[in-house]
């Protein structure tokens, strides 16, 4: 299977198929019962990963992480602006998540980036300060990106109408979200360039 078409299959697999899967079956059961099912998907995906390599797969786990946590804020239930907060929570946690990483010897973004850049180059590299400066650099903005939406859209949910709320909720999303996105393809191009110059000129 070529890397584009890998890419595909995990963000189908671990995101689109769940969801869709959780969206239609909303409408004929319970939201927990809709989200124990569309679990399933990504779990099943973890299962065959580690029965096949031995390991976890980052990506996999992540969404199986987010469909878990979605389902214990369900069980919470609580107040309009409780559900209001839900997704940001969700948001949090996978940031806490990146940032938490660090502390481990390889952060969430290497394996995250191990998913779809197969092959030993890509491993080779963390024999690198300069790559393992990346890696690490990219987890932490990634980490602080997705906490401070969360923190915005929080403080938004409390200082807000929920009409004015709803109306604003996305553009903060999205924003913050496409600005990581962004960074993060300028930042590589930049970061590739500067790894090659250091290979070239240590051999």
């Amino acid at each position: 299977m070529s890397k584009r078409m890998l890419v595909v299959f995990t963000l189908l697999i671990n995101g689109v198929v769940p969801w869709a899967l959780y969206v239609w079956l909303s409408d004929y059961m319970s939201s927990l019962a809709a989200l124990s099912i569309a679990t399933l998907v990504p779990l099943a995906d973890n299962i065959v990963h580690l029965a096949k390599h031995r390991k976890l797969d980052a990506f996999g786990a992540l969404m199986l992480f987010t469909f878990l946590l979605t389902m214990a804020l369900v069980l919470l239930g609580g107040s309009e602006k409780m559900l209001l907060i839900r997704e940001s929570l969700i948001t949090a946690g996978v940031g806490l998540v990146f940032l938490g990483s660090l502390a481990l010897r390889r952060p969430f973004m290497y394996h995250l980036a191990a998913r779809f850049i197969s092959g030993a180059d890509f491993q080779a590299n963390w024999m690198y300060g300069y790559f393992r400066f990346v890696m690490r650099l990219m987890t932490v903005v990634w980490g602080i990106m997705l906490t401070g939406e969360a923190i915005v859209r929080v403080y938004m949910v409390y200082h807000m109408s929920t009409e004015r709320y709803l109306a604003f909720s996305n553009i903060v999303l999205y924003g913050f979200i496409g600005a990581a996105v962004l960074w993060t393809v300028v930042y590589r191009r930049h970061a590739a360039a500067r790894l090659t110059a250091i290979k070239q000129n240590g051999a």
